[in-house]
């Protein structure tokens, strides 16, 4: 049994959330260069030189890659033969999103009450979604999730007779329907399966697979490069000013389901779908 402080959780997840809104994963970095190279119009090439501008600036000065910086989805891994000591779990990780937003300068988004809408004025409670694995370390990743890409994200509660194409056209149709909205280019998570909160649920940690790793099951991977190219066929495009690239990556997540249902959820996730991780 290997003892754990859960100061050193704070620690880390407000380092990680002040990483993550200010870094982007290298690989998406580099999707985002690459893709810059491909558009042929010029608004289209001016928007994405834009966009990568703003990723150098960000890194130079030290701030924020987007004004939004999110609701702090936190996804944990904890090891069973890990003790926690020094308090509560589930608070050491809201105290460490607390501080990472204040002291971090970063924008403070969340509302205490859906209706009444007053601001917590530390970005607290996160989204956590807690899981317990072998072994005796702690896995956290941090994902501020803007809401300009997570307001047009979707969910359908198919019948067992959708086939594949059903499904594609749900994606694309949600992507079209959205147009600009989600700050384009964007990287889409697919949750396929479960029930509705766990589609919805793999939909969301599918945002947070490296854009350049594919799905491991060969038809999901097909099905994947099948959708992007689907959508980037839109022409959509940066910013919604048109172009070859309206999606980064697309990436499905799937899970067993009842003989009755086949849930389909789409997370949207703009240019800057941001997460960091580290192991404790």
């Amino acid at each position: 049994m290997r003892e754990v402080n859960v100061n050193i959780i704070t620690q880390a997840v407000k380092d990680l959330c002040i990483k993550a809104n200010k870094t982007l994963p290298e690989d998406l970095a580099n999707c985002i260069l690459n893709c810059a190279k491909t558009e042929t119009t010029d608004i289209a090439k001016k928007v994405m030189r834009d966009i990568t501008d703003n990723l150098d600036a960000a890194a130079e000065l030290g701030i924020p890659i987007c004004q939004d910086t999110g609701m702090a989805v936190i996804f944990a891994e904890v090891g069973q033969d890990v003790h926690l000591v020094g308090g509560s779990f589930e608070d050491a990780l809201n105290n460490g999103v607390s501080q990472g937003y204040t002291l971090g300068y970063l924008r403070c988004s969340i509302v205490r009450d859906p209706l009444n809408r007053v601001n917590t004025g530390d970005n607290t409670p996160a989204v956590i979604h807690t899981k317990i694995v072998q072994g005796d370390k702690i896995r956290i990743t941090v994902s501020p999730k803007g809401f300009g890409s997570e307001n047009m994200s979707a969910i359908k509660m198919f019948t067992p007779s959708a086939n594949k194409d059903d499904i594609a056209e749900f994606i694309i149709r949600t992507v079209k329907d959205a147009g600009s909205n989600p700050c384009p280019p964007m990287v889409l998570g697919i949750g396929i399966g479960g029930d509705f909160e766990l589609c919805a649920y793999l939909s969301k940690k599918a945002l947070c697979r490296p854009v350049a790793q594919r799905n491991e099951n060969e038809f999901y991977r097909d099905f994947e490069i099948y959708l992007l190219s689907e959508i980037n066929k839109l022409g959509i495009g940066p910013q919604g000013f048109g172009g070859n690239t309206t999606a980064l990556a697309v990436n499905i997540e799937y899970a067993p389901t009842h003989i009755a249902s086949l849930p389909v959820a789409v997370n949207m996730g703009c240019h800057v779908t941001r997460h960091a991780e580290i192991i404790i």
